[in-house]
């Protein structure tokens, strides 16, 4: 199966792209403070430590987005609650810098990224809304539940459900009614 390998490489990726993301920010936080530059009169001080709180929080982002790919990869379940929103936001940031790398960076930068995105997007479709195998049909091994060797009594049998009532003839069937246009 494709699956947790996908996941496996999702984890990894992410893990290097938050130490990537947190280094980069945290040298250009470095670089502003020692060329104390400014922006339109912004104290750079200020600049240099945002760039830096930024480039640590969005790569703690990326980490926690890591560590729920590991969590698929490990438990080979499908990510529920918090750990799918995770996923899919992060795979939304990946177009969107995708889309800016096209612009800013090049084809390339922007490769990277489409790559990334079907990754993360191939790693949330594989998995079904159950989170595991399909459950094995019941009936016909010893042992479950038929009453054989070790296992449980037979399960009560289920009644068929009432027939359909007939249609009674002296009621009008509904009008239908086509839908109606929704363009102008």
């Amino acid at each position: 199966m494709v699956r947790r390998p996908v996941a496996w490489v999702v984890a990894v990726v992410l893990l290097a792209e938050a130490f990537g993301i947190a280094a980069l920010n945290w040298l250009l936080g470095v670089m502003v403070d020692r060329q104390n530059m400014s922006l339109a009169g912004l104290d750079p001080d200020k600049m240099a430590l945002s760039s830096k709180v930024g480039g640590v929080l969005f790569g703690l982002y990326f980490a926690l987005c890591a560590l729920v790919a590991l969590l698929v990869a490990v438990r080979d379940r499908a990510p529920a609650g918090f750990g799918r929103v995770l996923l899919i936001s992060v795979a939304v940031v990946h177009g969107l810098l995708g889309a800016f790398a096209w612009g800013l960076v090049g084809w390339t930068a922007f490769l990277f990224m489409v790559v990334v995105l079907a990754l993360i997007v191939l790693l949330l479709m594989t998995y079904d809304r159950q989170g595991g195998p399909a459950p094995a049909p019941a009936g016909g091994t010893p042992g479950d539940g038929d009453g054989g060797p070790g296992g449980d009594p037979a399960p009560a049998p289920v009644p068929a459900p009432d027939p359909a009532p007939e249609p009674q003839d002296d009621v009008p069937p509904a009008p239908v009614t086509p839908p109606a246009p929704t363009t102008p």
